[in-house]
């Protein structure tokens, strides 16, 4: 919603209800009563013909019981967030034992109301359409089996993003497959072209969008004036807007932000800064970055939170580079209430063990790495962490 809204919503919080003193409503309760105990009287007493009084007729207007409350306001409600997910490469590159158990490590760590990531390669089948020529050097695709879908039911995923540079690794069908797999396992996907999902969550209305460098077929972050029209939309729909978002340049060296545009291999990246804090402008109530395989720093831009990237998460059967900064990455947990307002968050360090699979980091390295950037470069801005990593908004 704009700063507009957000401030007549709270207005409205504010205010008391007009014409609803406790007096009058004493009053009414004994008019009311008194009114039924001369009907009593009236009719001779209760059970006067053996039966049970008729205490109103079918045209009689319906009287509100005295202890009849209202419906509680929904919640503030927990979500939680990861970078890039990986589960494995059909056909030969895929972690021990089908993958099982492949999230126990991290399972209570991923617990929210809401538990997102973002899906690195299609779950599908071969479909004959893959995006590198034979024997291409520096060309990687991904893929891993439909089944493996049920590895991330497992771990409490309920939505996952598709707006990456692997989404259509296998064309459109590996796309669609994708997104019928995820679906037949009760989890919902976001980051096609246009594509808003919107979800209830504890009884809050939650939108997600799926950005990327490459529109179509995704909804593109170049753009920041289309990209502040599909939020804007998407902020008409439900109370809070999540955006998730795949951009930066790529590699060991590539934790900084900066203002302006980022390149990789050629291609424009886009401009993190100016397009994290563009959305939130347009409504989006928090920024979930990834796409350089690295951590990078969180700011705080009108009391919204942009986490500029969470790093990798997963790469099964070692299908993600684990060294050094690499193998760090982390899980996002954040409290909104339904303005979107800050009520709390935290940063769980994990990291990638030998056979790719996430692990919580006892060291707390990529939560050092992420508290240190945060204060290089937003020196102003930046989210502050306990040792625990609790994460707050800059002090004043």
């Amino acid at each position: 919603m704009s700063d507009a809204q957000r401030a007549a919503r709270g207005r409205r919080r504010q205010e008391p209800a007009a014409g609803r003193p406790v007096l009058s409503i004493v009053v009414l309760t004994a008019v009311l009563l008194g009114a039924v105990l001369i009907g009593i009287v009236a009719l001779g007493g209760i059970g006067r013909s053996g039966t049970e009084p008729q205490w109103q007729s079918a045209a009689s207007p319906t009287v509100a019981s005295p202890t009849a409350t209202a419906s509680p306001e929904p919640q503030a409600i927990s979500m939680s967030a990861t970078g890039d997910i990986v589960l494995g490469n059909a056909p030969d590159r895929l972690p021990p034992d089908g993958g099982a158990g492949f999230f126990d490590s991290v399972a209570e760590a991923l617990a929210a109301d809401l538990v997102m990531g973002n899906l690195e390669e299609p779950l599908t089948v071969d479909t004959g359409t893959g995006k590198c020529a034979p024997g291409a050097a520096q060309c990687h695709q991904f893929r891993a089996p439909p089944e493996y879908a049920a590895h991330l039911r497992d771990a409490g995923f309920m939505l996952l993003n598709q707006a990456n540079n692997h989404g259509y690794d296998y064309g459109e069908a590996g796309y669609r497959n994708t997104q019928q797999t995820l679906e037949e396992h009760g989890m919902r996907h976001t980051g096609a072209l246009d594509q808003i999902t919107v979800l209830d969550v504890e009884g809050v209305s939650v939108a997600v969008a799926g950005f990327s460098s490459y529109s179509p077929p995704n909804n593109s972050l170049i753009n920041l004036d289309a990209a502040a029209e599909v939020v804007r939309r998407a902020d008409e729909q439900a109370d809070l807007v999540v955006v998730q978002v795949h951009m930066g340049a790529e590699g060991a060296e590539m934790t900084r932000v900066t203002p302006g545009t980022e390149l990789f291999a050629g291609e424009n990246r886009g401009d993190p800064m100016a397009f994290g804090r563009a959305m939130i402008d347009a409504g989006a109530d928090l920024i979930v970055g990834h796409g350089p395989h690295v951590l990078r720093g969180m700011e705080f831009y009108q009391g919204r939170l942009i986490a500029y990237s969470l790093g990798n998460f997963a790469g099964g059967g070692g299908t993600l580079n684990n060294s050094g900064r690499l193998g760090w990455g982390g899980v996002l947990k954040v409290t909104l209430d339904p303005d979107g307002d800050w009520v709390d968050g935290e940063f769980v360090a994990t990291y990638m063990n030998g056979n790719g699979l996430p692990v919580v980091d006892e060291q707390r390295r990529g939560l050092d790495l992420v508290r240190e950037l945060s204060g290089s470069d937003f020196p102003q801005t930046g989210a502050q962490f306990d040792d625990d990593g609790t994460i707050s908004p800059p002090s004043d």
